[in-house]
């Protein structure tokens, strides 16, 4: 038997880190369910403990027989539907490992906008009737006053 050259040694190498990775990472997918995020249904987002009380006052609001959770925190076109999703599913999941998250969840920036503007979307009769600054001159913000609105406690 001959001994092996570079070549073969470094395929087998890279062949079985990324079989080690395509296996970790199937494992991990089927046991998050990960499957359920490529749905809309809200049940999906509490798969997270962190997300129960979020989808338990979902649950209780009025935009519940109106909205589903990516209604509100997913934009409306496909592609940045799911770019979205697979963005949130990637940090959501980093953190939640590292038990580095504040809680109660906080949407960042991004997520923030994406929000207001379903709601203005949404809402956009009544919004384009009282879309001026508010007191302090700041730019109106549906989510300043009513943040409550679709997870009331």
């Amino acid at each position: 038997m001959q001994p092996r050259t570079v070549r073969q040694m470094t395929a087998i190498v890279l062949g079985s880190l990324v079989g080690l990775g395509v296996g970790i990472a199937s494992y991990t997918f089927l046991y998050a369910q990960g499957w359920s995020y490529l749905t809309n249904t809200p049940a999906a987002c509490a798969n997270c403990h962190i997300m129960h009380d979020h989808y338990n006052a979902w649950i209780k609001s009025s935009h519940r027989a109106v909205a589903t959770c990516n209604d509100c925190h997913t934009p409306a076109h496909f592609v940045a539907k799911y770019y979205t999703k697979a963005d949130h599913g990637f940090w959501h999941s980093y953190a939640f490992t590292t038990g580095n998250f504040h809680e109660p969840i906080r949407m960042k920036a991004r997520s923030q906008a994406v929000t207001e503007n379903a709601c203005r979307t949404c809402h956009q009769t009544i919004v384009e009737a009282i879309a001026t600054p508010h007191g302090s001159g700041e730019p109106f913000s549906c989510l300043r006053c009513h943040h409550m609105v679709g997870h009331p406690q």
